[in-house]
């Protein structure tokens, strides 16, 4: 159990730390909430302390024997403020401790996240820009607001993420708290990325379709994790079965067809892309233009084409410099035979790094949890497992190597 400091600034946003709050606590982690004194204006403190189980402190000179403006920070695994305002962003910016949210901050030597909301214009502020790099400066996690609604009727970045997104990364950096170094320094600003993520589906009539068991988990945590660490990230979702993550742009397919098309059009300029989503190898030949009908006893045949070859398609076509990764799903007995299908598909595919998944019993497929080997032409080159966030970050850092030789 890990315990975890839940910072809360006076944001309408307020009200979806409750819902953080709760997916924190009900994945065993000890939560104690640090509202601002403004915050409590949104959230009151009897809500924090039922969701949390434990008393709430606001004030610096409250409980004054427990010296909480110290031990709170100390004592934390993680600190995550959510949301953070302008106003707390600019305060932690100059090192303030005038409340005792910023007191922990100070203090606190685990990770630090920032999740930041408020309004566009607020949000692309030089004065808040200039702050958050400060603050990454110095380590501090500081999280792309979403894109969205905002207070009223305005739209635009400056959004909070989805609690369900938030959680995801606060638990790899939990696992992994050095990843908090890759985050804060964004290593992989400037790179343009492309990630496909879910399961295509072939109708077969206006009704039906052929399809497969892909939540789109795993490629959302590979655009979250992308994200997070500062890339300019392009989503192709097929039927999602989950929310796409804070800060990338998603392009929405159904089919093998419409994925291929979409990955055709906008691979070519990115740095690296990778094929995670789990597409069909068959279509109908024919698709009924009305619902097909059950008349009688019997039953029904369809006959089926194979679809196009997206991942082998990228690689027939991948400019030099780019770092191609392909995902296959297999049912294997063990790790030996699983590396043996995965090094066969590698040669037939051609990208440079592939990323096996046994799926054997139905595992992975809607699973928050992973693992996975990667294997290239030169052999195995890592294995990863746990929450998919964190194996997405393993997956990434593995693709980033081929970064480093020369250009094919």
């Amino acid at each position: 159990m890990s315990r975890i400091v839940l910072g809360v600034s006076a944001g309408i946003a307020a009200y979806k730390a409750c819902s953080l709050l709760r997916l924190l606590a009900e994945a065993g982690h000890e939560v104690e909430v640090v509202p601002t004194a403004n915050a409590l204006k949104f959230v009151g403190e009897a809500s924090w302390a039922a969701l949390s189980g434990r008393p709430v402190v606001t004030e610096v000179f409250a409980n004054a024997d427990q010296v909480n403006h110290v031990r709170i920070g100390r004592e934390a695994d993680l600190v995550i403020v959510a949301p953070a305002t302008a106003d707390l962003i600019s305060r932690a910016a100059a090192g303030r401790a005038d409340d005792l949210l910023t007191n922990v901050l100070l203090t606190a030597s685990c990770p630090v996240v920032m999740a930041p909301a408020m309004h566009t214009e607020m949000w692309q502020h030089p004065a808040t820009q200039a702050n958050v790099a400060t603050l990454r400066s110095r380590g501090t996690v500081v999280l792309a607001p979403a894109a969205g609604r905002l207070t009223g009727a305005d739209s635009g970045p400056g959004r909070l993420p989805e609690p369900a997104d938030l959680e995801a990364t606060a638990l790899a950096l939990l696992a992994d708290p050095a990843r908090a170094a890759q985050l804060a320094a964004q290593d992989m600003a400037g790179l343009k990325v492309v990630i496909s993520a879910g399961g295509t589906r072939e109708p077969l009539d206006p009704v039906r379709y052929l399809g497969n068991e892909s939540s789109g988990l795993m490629g959302v945590g590979l655009a979250r994790a992308a994200a997070s660490r500062g890339a300019e990230v392009l989503l192709v979702a097929a039927n999602l079965a989950v929310l796409a993550p804070a800060g990338v742009d998603v392009v929405a397919v159904g089919t093998a067809a419409e994925l291929a098309q979409a990955m055709t059009a906008v691979a070519a300029e990115a740095d690296l892309v990778v094929m995670a989503a789990a597409v069909a190898d068959f279509t109908a030949a024919k698709v009924s233009g009305a619902k097909i009908k059950k008349s009688g006893p019997g039953g029904l045949t369809v006959e089926l084409v194979q679809t196009v070859d997206v991942l082998a398609g990228l690689a027939a076509t991948r400019p030099a410099g780019q770092v191609l990764v392909g995902f296959a799903a297999e049912t294997a007995a063990d790790a030996s035979e699983l590396l043996v299908l995965g090094k066969a598909k590698l040669a037939s595919k051609g990208c440079q790094l592939l990323v096996l998944n046994n799926v054997s019993g139905g595992a992975v497929f809607g699973a928050t949890d992973n693992e996975v080997i990667m294997v290239s032409a030169d052999g195995v080159e890592d294995r990863a497992t746990g929450a998919k966030t964190s194996v997405a970050h393993a997956i990434l850092d593995t693709a980033l190597k081929f970064r480093e030789r020369k250009p094919e």
